[in-house]
């Protein structure tokens, strides 16, 4: 049977690494930080790139390229190179690929410490961005200039799960020859792959639904590999790759991603119907629920809704902090993707700092919570919800 013909379950389980000589059916750890050379030509050749092989783990190691080999398979990229966070991967990307007088054309909404990149770093690099409004796809162009370089976008997005139409930036991409970038975190490749809609880059933070279980930190970027050769180069001289152990939970993980997606997804959308129709609740967000304002593209570019559902409780910032001090079963922490329930409220936490005006632009009202839906049986969730927004 082809390897192509393969279904992505099948990708995830059986793409491994070769057996050693010990036969082992579980791929082991890698816990080296260098690797040893036959004789001073095989040193040599090894170090100009004439061979492909390991060198030292800070630019590769057998189990981060596994993983590695996974996600491109998933999101049917050419090539990819593993960090040890999503922030890492964020960062080292744009590094790599951007220059001094260059401009980012992004969507408005995007994760907190990525708008603190652009906003509060890269200027000091020379390094502008311009921000689109999500609601207003047709004004993306008119932000284009002369250097622009990068155009940039979550889509789900984080925390208010807006969804931006991949086709249309992968055409306004193609049409300005700028490179498109996709941060895919909370769609995962297995519900939405945006290489396919005209994307460069994608990058994923995989301490997220990747991992799953709130273990490991972890990020990468995959796609066309020309662009991937100077993001490795950038990363192998400035030292922000995966560790080996992290590569191997990482890489264990994906195994077990669709089955962990399907159930994520069902629940979350039995949640969101749960909210959208309780009286404390103004509204709710989740991409496959047909109220959704994007409904219509989640549908075409993505295979179900994902885990995190937004809503709007009625009572603002002080209704949101007393929603969280009634939370009993549920999780209050910064991640998500978890096996295990977790609620945020973004305009008393995470965003706290941002003007009322700035988190109304990134469609942060005071009265957003943010839930990324487990595994756990559902109406306990759904009960646990309930009882705190009574």
């Amino acid at each position: 049977m082809n390897e192509q013909e393969f279904g992505f379950e099948t990708q995830a389980i059986r793409t491994q690494l070769e057996r050693t000589q010990f036969q082992e059916h579980s791929v082991p750890l890698y816990l080296t930080s260098s690797f040893v050379f036959e004789d001073a030509e095989d040193m040599r050749a090894s170090f100009a790139e004439e061979k492909d092989r390991n060198i030292y783990s800070r630019y590769s190691n057998p189990n981060t390229n596994e993983f590695i080999e996974k996600i491109c398979k998933m999101e049917g990229a050419e090539s990819g190179f593993a960090f040890a966070s999503g922030m890492a991967a964020v960062y080292s990307t744009l590094a790599a690929l951007l220059n001094s007088g260059d401009h980012i054309v992004s969507a408005s909404s995007v994760f907190g410490a990525t708008h603190s990149l652009f906003i509060n770093y890269f200027p000091k690099w020379g390094i502008e961005t311009s921000y689109f409004d999500i609601d207003k796809p047709e004004t993306i162009e008119s932000f284009i200039k002369p250097n622009t370089k990068i155009l940039f976008a979550e889509s789900p997005t984080n925390p208010a799960v807006d969804i931006i139409d991949l086709e249309l930036l992968g055409a306004i991409a193609k049409k300005h020859d700028l490179i498109l970038i996709i941060d895919n975190c909370f769609a995962t490749p297995y519900l939405q792959q945006p290489i396919k809609w005209g994307a460069n880059l994608v990058v994923h933070s995989a301490t997220k639904l990747i991992d799953g279980q709130g273990r490991v930190l972890g990020g990468i970027t995959v796609g066309d590999a020309e662009l991937i050769q100077k993001i490795y180069l950038f990363s192998r001289l400035t030292g922000p790759s995966l560790s080996p152990f992290n590569a191997w939970v990482l890489s264990k993980s994906l195994e077990t991603l669709a089955i962990r997606l399907d159930r994520h997804c069902e629940n979350a959308l039995k949640v969101a119907e749960f909210l959208e129709g309780h009286p404390q609740v103004n509204k709710v967000k989740y991409p496959f629920l047909k109220s959704h304002p994007q409904y219509e593209i989640a549908k075409k570019q993505m295979k179900l809704g994902g885990n995190i559902v937004a809503f709007e409780i009625k009572g603002g910032i002080e209704a949101g902090r007393a929603f969280l001090d009634k939370i009993k079963l549920c999780s209050l922490s910064p991640n998500l993707g978890d096996t295990r329930t977790i609620v945020t409220h973004p305009a008393s936490t995470t965003h706290s700092k941002l003007t009322v005006e700035e988190r109304l632009a990134v469609s942060i009202t005071d009265g957003l919570v943010r839930v990324s839906v487990g595994l756990e049986t559902v109406k306990d969730v759904i009960a646990d919800l309930e009882q705190a927004l009574s």
